[in-house]
């Protein structure tokens, strides 16, 4: 008789092989077994029943934004992580804007220790591309649970914005892994901030128009053929960018959000700066053309862009207010809705959300369900339908733009490595967050 540390039994896996029944064997944290795992023929310490339920690869949020170290006050590393596994997320990638920014090796190995064994779920930090660590940044990239270098070629301050060619030409010839951007043309923004209207946070998409996004993304996609080097566009927002990126998917790849694909130009009025993010939310015709790019495949991952801010900060008067919302918590159930809507395969989401990142980061150990691979598994409900509500939010912040917002498919299990840490909305292990592993930064051996 084999034995497992755990089996998940009765459930249906959700997989790069399709859709099908099978039990899960784990051991030491690791896939050890697929199929059919009867009393008979094996034991485990642990058995958990997902009968009626779907298991999906662990869902990774390559886009998050936890504010620490320096902006605790809206969200940390414990808490943004939390909302994480309530939200049946098992790992994330976060960003570098911090204070201090995570520009160093210093920088960066303090966030590192402040969350290992303190983040609920697993993690990469991105290194922030400048201008003055340009030199160092072959070696930081490389760094152990480094997911790559990000580059702000518009919003952002300080030393993080690199607007100009030159300067992202830099570091385009300087890096070997996939860089990701946001790409809108700082320059365009700076042109139109007179566009902006007070107290008007409808203005908000008039002056990001989406001639600032494209005319940026085709400018680095320009940059990076000359560099000869691969690019991550984060969160696209526009229709003709999608119709651009499909002719120059051999060096770029795609980012889209939830909240470009679900909200539209109507949110400004009943949200208001809740709904303020950057890029924009923007009008359905944008929002119908990032659907096609999720149909026809330029979209390849899906990531949140959760950048929480408190009550007090969203409630100042527009452009006062901060851009961004909360997004790792709603990320699957908001996603599981259009699953069961029609708009999206449930096929098609797991490809976005766990092979997709696999795929385009070389995630050691992490993306599908396989023998060998980390026993990270998303466990859903796709018939329990529930209300989003504010309460329900983990996230420091404590909102959603999608308070009262019902959905059909809940997210109902979290495992990590084997170890189940949110189950039926009840978090019930301890934090034990590791850093992620990169293909592309495994140590060599001594």
């Amino acid at each position: 008789m084999a034995h497992y540390d755990a089996i998940f039994k009765n459930g249906t896996l959700v997989n790069h092989d399709g859709v099908h029944a099978a039990d899960i064997g784990v051991t030491g944290g690791r896939i050890a077994a697929l199929g059919d795992l009867s009393a008979a023929a094996a034991a485990a310490a642990e058995v958990v029943d997902c009968r009626g339920l779907h298991i999906l690869p662990g869902v990774i949020d390559t886009q998050v934004h936890f504010r620490e170290p320096g902006l605790e006050h809206k969200e940390d590393l414990a808490s943004g992580s939390l909302a994480a596994v309530m939200g049946g997320v098992t790992g994330v990638f976060e960003m570098p804007n911090t204070t201090p920014l995570t520009t160093s090796r210093a920088a960066f190995e303090d966030k590192i220790a402040r969350a290992t064994g303190r983040m609920h779920c697993d993690f990469a930090f991105y290194i922030g591309g400048t201008h003055e660590n340009v030199a160092e940044l072959p070696e930081l990239e490389k760094l152990p649970g480094c997911a790559g270098v990000k580059v702000f070629m518009g919003s952002s301050t300080g030393s993080l914005l690199v607007a100009d060619d030159a300067g992202v030409a830099a570091i385009l010839t300087a890096v070997s892994r996939r860089a990701a951007f946001h790409s809108e043309d700082e320059y365009r923004l700076e042109e139109r901030k007179h566009l902006r209207v007070a107290g008007d946070p409808s203005s908000h998409p008039v002056w990001r128009d989406a001639r600032a996004a494209l005319q940026c993304t085709e400018r680095l996609v320009r940059l990076a053929r000359a560099a000869g080097r691969r690019i991550h566009v984060l969160h696209v927002s526009t229709a003709e960018e999608m119709v651009f990126l499909a002719a120059h998917k051999d060096i770029a790849s795609v980012e889209v959000t939830p909240h470009h694909l679900t909200l539209d130009e109507t949110a400004y009025a009943r949200l208001g700066t809740y709904v303020q993010m950057n890029p924009p939310v923007r009008d359905r015709a944008h929002r119908d053309g990032i659907w096609a790019g999720v149909g026809n495949g330029v979209a390849d991952i899906l990531g949140s862009d959760h950048a929480p801010h408190t009550r007090e900060e969203k409630e100042k008067p527009y452009p006062n207010s901060p851009s961004g919302m909360t997004g790792v918590q709603t990320l699957v159930p908001i996603m599981l809705d259009h699953v069961n809507a029609g708009r999206i395969s449930l096929e098609r989401f797991v490809d976005m959300t766990s092979a997709g990142p696999n795929r385009l980061f070389g995630i050691a150990g992490k993306g599908r369900i396989a023998a060998g691979y980390d026993a990270d598994f998303t466990v859903v409900d796709l018939k329990r339908r529930e209300t989003i509500t504010d309460r329900w939010i983990a996230s420091k912040a404590g909102w959603t733009p999608y308070d009262g917002v019902s959905v059909t498919g809940w997210p109902v299990g979290t495992i990590l490595r084997g170890k189940t840490v949110m189950w039926q909305g009840e978090l019930v292990t301890p934090a034990m967050g590791r850093p992620m592993r990169f293909l592309e930064a495994l140590p060599a051996a001594v």
